[in-house]
C-alpha cells in the first residue's frame, strides 16, 4: 500500500468557492478534484521534461553524427498513416 502524506494548500476565497461548487456539480469532493487536477499535471509534466530531455538527446547525437532523417521519408510515412498500407517510422 503507498504510503500517503498530507499537505496543505492555501487558496484563495473564490477558486475555494468555486472548487466546492464544481465538486457539487460533480458529485466529488474539492479534496478529490485538487488530487486529480495535481496528478494529471504532474503526467503532463513529467511526459513534457521526458520528451524535451529526449529532444535534446536527438538534437546532440544530430550534432555529433550528421544523422537525420530525411524530409522526404518522413512526409511518405506520413502520408500513409491510417492507411492498409502503413509503414513502421523510418529510422
Amino acid at each position: 500500500m503507498t504510503k500517503t502524506i498530507n499537505t496543505g494548500i492555501k487558496l484563495d476565497e473564490t477558486l475555494h468557492t468555486r472548487l466546492k461548487a464544481l465538486g457539487t456539480a460533480k458529485e466529488r469532493t474539492p479534496h478529490w478534484l485538487m488530487k486529480a487536477a495535481i496528478e494529471e499535471y504532474v503526467e503532463r509534466e513529467e511526459t513534457y521534461e521526458r520528451e524535451k530531455r529526449e529532444d535534446m538527446e536527438r538534437w546532440q547525437r544530430y550534432k555529433l553524427t550528421g544523422h537525420a532523417i530525411p524530409h522526404e521519408a518522413v512526409s511518405a510515412w506520413l502520408a500513409l498513416w491510417g492507411s492498409e498500407n502503413e509503414l513502421p517510422c523510418p529510422k
